[in-house]
């Protein structure tokens, strides 16, 4: 069960889900014309090196790898949707990415971070309650982002396919018969979710930033960005670990907040989404066997 743990992620994208290996990934696809496409790569080796057994360090390189590969799913997904002539590729792929990583570090950390310090320094609050208020905007922020974005169609469709993907692997991890009908018994929520990683994030940057202590308000906002990466390793060791000790009474306890956050990002996905989401772990498994080193 560990090496299943570990091994197996996966991300819904446009009309589809990416399931990702130790080896390979696979994106399938719903397309316009309602055939299923698929699209399988090889990974690279950093998610079979030595990295991957030092705590911490794994984390924030693996998370890094991740966040492009997610970024390429997504853009093969939504060049799928479009077609030739209207492909997302070259200068205007990278402008677009970048816009939208300048805005979530923006809106989700130094935006709090701003509001955080002045509260110190025009209410004279001491360090350990602004970053308490900065810890609570970000939260209400994301939260909140998530909530009102979901409203939207194309998202509650992202959101179901996002549930197909946790269905898929809660069946597979089960040892259950991968078929809709047989899938769309388990549960929306899993512990390795990315909305979980995000909740932790959270939490964990109120105790990383008060451990800081004051800081110039240069200082404040810059520290905010560049312990990014230290607290996305931490958050990233505690999902592992209470994904590995889901028997304990305690951990399933700690775990509740990030599976009730979960229920703003799942939808119950109709069978032709779990058709499609079984399919893209079929073909990931299937490419990492065919792949002998």
């Amino acid at each position: 069960m560990e090496d299943r743990i570990i091994t197996y992620g996966g991300q819904a994208v446009i009309e589809g889900v990416m399931m990702r290996g130790q080896k390979a990934f696979a994106i399938a696809m719903r397309a316009p014309d309602g055939k299923i496409v698929v699209h399988k790569e090889r990974l690279d080796s950093i998610y079979r090196s030595k990295i991957t057994k030092i705590p911490f360090l794994r984390g924030v390189i693996l998370l890094w790898d991740a966040l492009g590969l997610g970024m390429r799913a997504l853009t093969i997904a939504a060049n799928t949707q479009t077609g030739e002539d209207q492909k997302l590729e070259g200068p205007a792929l990278y402008v677009t990415l970048g816009f939208a990583l300048i805005f979530g570090i923006g809106l989700f950390f130094l935006l709090p971070a701003g509001i955080g310090g002045l509260a110190g320094k025009y209410l004279g609050w001491n360090v350990w309650w602004n970053n308490l208020l900065e810890g609570a905007l970000r939260l209400l922020l994301l939260v909140g982002y998530i909530w009102a974005i979901g409203f939207m169609p194309d998202i509650k469709r992202l959101f179901a396919y996002h549930g197909a993907e946790h269905k898929t692997i809660n069946a597979y991890e089960a040892g259950a018969e991968l078929t809709p009908e047989s899938v769309a018994k388990f549960s929306l929520e899993h512990p390795r979710c990315g909305t979980a990683f995000l909740l932790t994030l959270v939490l964990v940057s109120i105790l990383v930033f008060t451990a800081l202590g004051p800081l110039p308000i240069f200082w404040r906002l810059a520290s905010r960005v560049l312990l990014i990466p230290v607290l996305a390793g931490i958050a990233l060791e505690y999902i592992r670990w209470t994904a590995n000790h889901l028997d304990s009474r305690i951990v399933r306890w700690l775990i509740k907040p990030n599976l009730m956050l979960q229920s703003l990002t799942t939808r119950e996905p109709d069978a032709s989404m779990l058709e499609v989401a079984i399919e893209s772990f079929k073909t990931m498994r299937q490419a990492e066997q065919e792949i002998t080193l």
